[in-house]
């Protein structure tokens, strides 16, 4: 038997992007040694490549000798294509698709599965998030100091990050696999194609990067380091209503624009990222890596705009104007009388600091033995301040002067146009005060005497929300890896690890009231902004201050909302994961028929704990009464895994992968807090208990599904590929709403203080429940196809294309139809290139159909939204010297770059009516110019 093995022959030449001209029939009639010298003898003669064209090399080669179903994008992919995130660069892989947050990609789906049901790892290991749950949101990465991402859509069991769709790994560059020292400059300038919306807002921004790559001690120490500094602007005109609700009339069914919140948003993310990377090989079985990234993140946002209470404001509607649809019963469009409207001026600033440390140790001690030690930690704490304020006419429901509005949809997803009567950029028309009773807090009618007077309700102008997270994960793991002399397994890794995960989430809010109050207040001239143009909507000029002067310089007093409002109790807690991995993976190297045969087949065994503290919360006689409450709940899965690859030529693959595979709770779904309420008669409810709670879900298991994929490739050049795979998953749990059974034992009373009987100690709860379960499945097709098959005078011109069809059949735990968050039933890309003596350009599209995502709510709550699907569409040109010829600029490009060149917008629906808009976004066009020097 052949004894073969391409791990052995082609590791340095994948990192070198070189693999694609070894022919294997040749190889198995040589030695390993002397196959891996002439391959990489000829690949040196034979590729010339660089830039863009070697990074395919690259890419497909990782692909190609991986032993599961990955993509991958090389460092080139995502230097070439500056990206705010790596979202960006990653949605363009076969079967991956994004969604964007403030028009830029951030949370990435991959084959129908929403952010949640994939792990994100970081050279490897598990990463924390920014927000509520485990999703990471990946506009916090930036793509300028990575080498590069694979994409695990198949698992084994060595693998640290648990997902049901898949593992995203982010890679550091590896200073020892660098040929010399690279001392390198990148510098971008940036512009929005909106322009500037707001006049304290930003058009313009920049980034830029220095990298310095060395090896020292005879190439036995390498060292990296990158520092990228980034101000990014951003526009938007934001179109987004309230609801719309429903009523009858004459037996028939309508509904109407319940309201609306328009805006003109500026904002400028500002990200600030190091890292460093340390490798050291001070002998042939000695190998040592540590790795640090830090990242600086602030999103500052200036949003202005006017709030429309239509059908659920203070107006008559003229029915003399109204217009209906006749297949759906929507008004399309009418006129209200004497309606009061909310100018708003607001400020958001969502700030994060990121911190990620790993050390590896890799020991060979023999001809046999191999140990591999890894320790990491991780940490991000992120902090929201968002401030609204409000101005208007008049104080209260029935102060200051009415308009008479309008509103109209024209039929396409854009939202409504309004039509109106007053000057809503006139400061002496328009000043601060809330202009409508929404202040409807005991708080704050108690502490300024308005509880029972016709200034009731009437003390809030404002609001802030102000949550935080921290998010902290180590982890550790060893393992050990056995050379076996076997016919058909290679080598045998063994390993355990242990990750210890602790996410805590504060939530806060605070009323805002003039210390004008109870009068209104005209904006001081030193904070006056001139006006914004709401034209978008028809609405005209508004006056535009500066809120954060205002708050500052103390015009506002603040009154928390916790003091009498309990969602804020239900919304804070701690939760803690302490998950206990032991793993065993056997690599086959066999032959079928004289075709090699490849993979690999194992098991893990996770157990995993996991505790929450958090609270009980009522409201006693207008005030706030909570009860500390602890749970904790603990499960393990067995979960093995199959990977093979038959080489049925030198070109072609036949893949098979199957796997248990499991995705966690979100978060903030399992937590012990909730609101609380003990029922002191002697009648049960009709599940038996005297307790009923709303909040999360303590006792939630995993989601759990068996894979299976099978995919067919075939490699016909070193630059082209095509594939085609199915996929199917068989979900046989998932999490839904509906109500459950939580332990109260030790929690007091909120009313009595009295802790109940131990019989009396269970409490129905509503939230989160496992059950239901289905399958997804679908068929994916990729090409990467270099025209220089066709001809020689096309050499350099290429096209890279994907399509994924999926579908799927799933039932809720009531046997209802379910549609999974993240699914789109198709999911396209492609990418037109040339690259040639130094000119390079590329044109890529991503394109997916509509999909359920989660957007941010009220008090930043998390909701689920029906999106409709988008194509977005970037462009590249630019000019490499070095690779023209041009020895005087040598290491010097250029480049100009498009993103979002159609403008697509960012459009999401309530409910099945299109007419009904929830969100219109135009974010317009973003253009950036740079250059790239490479000493």
């Amino acid at each position: 038997m052949s004894k073969f093995k391409p791990s052995l022959v082609t590791l340095a030449l994948i990192s070198a992007g070189l693999v694609g001209t070894v022919h294997a029939a040749d190889a198995e009639k040589k030695d390993a040694k002397q196959q891996a010298a002439e391959a990489t003898k000829k690949a040196i003669e034979k590729i010339e490549v660089t830039g863009f064209r070697r990074s395919v090399i690259q890419s497909l080669n990782t692909k190609r000798y991986s032993s599961s179903v990955v993509e991958a994008l090389s460092a080139e992919d995502i230097g070439k294509l500056p990206d705010s995130s790596i979202a960006e660069s990653i949605a363009r892989l076969p079967g991956l698709s994004a969604q964007r947050l403030d028009g830029r990609a951030s949370r990435v789906t991959i084959r129908g599965f929403g952010e949640n049901e994939s792990s994100t790892t970081f050279n490897g290991r598990e990463q924390v998030s920014i927000g509520d749950n485990r999703g990471v949101e990946f506009d916090l990465y930036p793509s300028e100091i990575m080498s590069g991402v694979t994409v695990y859509k198949t698992p084994d069991s060595s693998l640290e990050g648990e997902g049901i769709a898949g593992v995203i790994d982010l890679q550091t560059i590896k200073p020892l696999s660098v040929d010399e020292r690279v001392i390198q400059f990148n510098g971008q300038m940036e512009q929005t194609g909106l322009d500037k919306l707001n006049p304290d807002g930003d058009k313009t921004g920049f980034r830029g990067t220095f990298s310095y790559v060395d090896k020292f001690a005879d190439d036995t120490i390498g060292v990296a380091f990158a520092h990228s500094m980034m101000s990014s602007p951003n526009q938007e005109n934001r179109w987004n209503a309230w609801g719309y609700p429903e009523f009858e009339v004459g037996g028939k069914q309508f509904s109407i624009l319940g309201g609306a919140k328009p805006f003109v948003r500026s904002s400028t993310l500002d990200r600030d990222s190091t890292m460093l990377v340390i490798e050291a090989s001070p002998n042939d079985d000695l190998h040592m890596t540590f790795d640090a990234l830090y990242v600086d993140f602030l999103d500052t946002k200036i949003l202005r705009g006017i709030e429309v209470p239509f059908a659920w404001g203070q107006g008559s509607i003229d029915a003399a104007t109204a217009t209906v649809d006749e297949a759906s019963g929507f008004v399309t469009s009418a006129v209200t009388k004497g309606q009061r409207v909310v100018v708003r001026n607001d400020v958001e600033e969502r700030e994060a600091d990121l911190l990620s440390l790993g050390f590896n140790t890799n020991w060979t001690l023999n001809e046999t033995w191999a140990i591999d030690a890894d320790v990491s930690y991780s940490r991000v704490k992120r902090k929201i301040w968002s401030v609204e304020t409000y101005a208007g006419t008049g104080r209260g429901d029935n102060a200051g002067v009415a308009d008479n509005i309008g509103y109209s949809f024209d039929g396409g997803n854009t939202g409504a146009k309004f039509t109106h009567e007053l000057d809503y950029s006139d400061y002496d028309l328009i000043q601060l005060g809330g202009p409508l009773s929404w202040g409807g807090s005991e708080a704050l009618n108690n502490k300024y005497g308005i509880k029972d007077t016709p200034q009731a309700n009437t003390a809030q102008d404002g609001f802030i929300n102000a949550p935080e997270i921290d998010d902290e994960l180590t982890s550790l793991k060893l393992a050990a890896t056995q050379q076996i002399d076997s016919e058909i397994v290679s080598d045998i890794t063994y390993g355990i690890s242990h990750r210890s995960r602790e996410k805590n989430k504060n939530s806060e809010g605070y009323y805002m009231t003039l210390n004008a109050f109870p009068g209104t207040l005209v904006v001081p001239e030193q904070y006056r902004e001139g006006s914004v143009s709401l034209d978008f909507i028809g609405m005209g000029d508004m006056i535009a201050y500066d809120t954060r002067g205002l708050i500052d310089d103390g015009y506002y007093s603040l009154t928390a909302q916790s003091l009498t409002e309990v969602s804020h109790v239900t919304k804070s807690w701690n939760v803690e994961e302490k998950i206990t991995s032991a793993f065993v993976k056997a690599d086959i190297n066999a032959e079928i028929n004289d075709m090699p045969l490849t993979g690999n087949v194992g098991v893990r065994y996770v157990r995993t704990k996991q505790s929450s503290n958090g609270a009980a919360g009522n409201k006693v006689n207008g005030e706030i009464v909570t009860s500390s409450t602890y749970a904790e709940h603990s499960y393990s899965h067995v979960l093995p895994s199959l990977n093979l690859s038959l080489k049925l030529d030198d070109d072609q693959n036949l893949r098979f992968g199957a796997a248990k595979t499991i995705s966690r709770a979100r978060m903030n779904d399992m937590n012990a807090s909730s609101e609380a309420n003990y029922n002191t008669t002697n009648q049960p409810d009709q599940n038996g208990n005297f307790w009923s709670i709303s909040g999360g879900n303590t006792q939630l298991d995993p989601k759990e599904a068996v894979g299976y994929d099978l995919t067919y490739e075939n490699y016909f050049s070193p630059e082209g590929y095509f594939s085609v795979a199915y996929f199917y998953k068989d979900l046989s749990s998932w999490i839904f709403n509906d109500t459950f059974e939580q332990d109260m034992t030790g929690v007091a009373d909120p009313t009595t203080g009295i802790v109940p009987p131990a019989d009396r100690s269970t409490a129905t709860g509503s939230g989160k429940i496992n059950g239901g379960g289905g399958s997804l499945n679908g068929y994916e097709f990729s090409v990467t196809f270099p025209f220089n098959m066709l001809s020689d005078s096309l050499d350099g011109l290429g096209i890279i294309a994907s399509h994924t069809s999926v579908s799927s059949d799933i039932k809720d735990h009531n046997d209802n139809d379910y549609e999974l968050p993240g699914f789109s039933e198709r999911i396209q890309s492609f990418t037109l290139y040339y690259e040639k003596s130094g000119f390079e350009s590329r044109v890529s599209m991503r394109k997916r159909s509509d999909f359920k995502g989660d957007v941010y709510g009220i008090g930043f709550d998390t909701s689920q939204v029906d999106i409709r699907g988008e194509t977005i569409v970037d462009a590249q040109i630019g000019y490499n010297f070095g690779d023209a010829g041009v020895e005087s600029l040598e290491g010097l490009s250029i480049f100009l770059q498009g993103q979002n060149l159609t403008d697509e917008p960012f459009t999401s629906l309530s409910g099945d009516n299109a007419l009904q808009v929830r969100d219109y976004q135009q974010y317009g066009r973003t253009f950036l110019l740079g250059f790239s020097y490479k000493l």
